[in-house]
């Protein structure tokens, strides 16, 4: 006779790696109710592997990744939003209000999570709002990573109302310039042509390159090592 598989609820004694490797084979074992019982364990590796579970499981409906952006712990956050990248049932808004995130990991994830959902074909309406909040992020936050990553969100997104911050970053840390020339690639006229060319003599390789790359071989990029 065959038996009914039981939940096992995760026990204190368990240690977090052994519970939050039980809950990814929840996942791959598509045991839904296996991978819910660790949702809200105290260890925040943990729960995040619960939402990658039910998430590999066909489980994790809107409303549940919805409240795992609001989770106290950042890397909770920070799954949820990756995870929400990709799902067209959890609104752009609710990726958007963590641009505003204490935790510069999470403001990092929320500018991609907001490029993602924009860009993709089923994107907001009104992208506007998403916009502006990436535009604050990119002019102002203390956190080059995250001035970076709303600088490709930016780029990714191609609305006009951008294209300044981006023209901005290029007098901003390597790194940050690095993306803006990339970010750069949707847009088109004269004052993208001079930033280009004024990026082509960049005192960083890096930056110099992606500008050649970007206007051609014909205009390669000059200036010393």
């Amino acid at each position: 006779m065959g038996t009914v598989a039981e939940v096992v609820e995760p026990s204190e004694a368990d240690d977090a790696m052994t519970r939050r490797r039980a809950a990814a084979v929840a996942g791959h074992r598509r045991d839904r109710a296996q991978a819910r019982a660790y949702l809200h364990d105290d260890e925040p590796e943990v729960r995040a592997s619960a939402l990658r579970a039910l998430e590999r499981a066909s489980d994790l409906d809107a409303p549940l990744l919805a409240a795992a952006l609001e989770d106290p712990a950042p890397g909770v956050r920070v799954t949820a939003l990756e995870l929400a990248a990709s799902r067209p049932d959890v609104p752009v808004d609710a990726a958007a209000a963590r641009l505003d995130d204490p935790d510069q990991r999470v403001v990092e994830a929320a500018a991609w999570t907001c490029g993602e959902k924009v860009s993709a074909a089923a994107g907001p309406a009104d992208p506007a709002p998403v916009v502006a909040a990436l535009i604050r992020v990119a002019r102002s936050h203390p956190d080059p990573l995250c001035r970076e990553s709303a600088i490709a969100a930016l780029g990714a997104i191609a609305h006009p109302d951008g294209l300044p911050a981006v023209l901005a970053g290029l007098d901003d840390k390597p790194e940050v310039r690095r993306r803006a020339v990339i970010a750069l690639a949707p847009f088109d006229g004269p004052e993208v042509e001079a930033a280009l060319a004024r990026a082509g003599n960049d005192r960083d390789k890096q930056v110099r390159a992606a500008a050649a790359e970007l206007r051609g071989p014909q205009t390669g990029a000059t200036g010393a090592g």
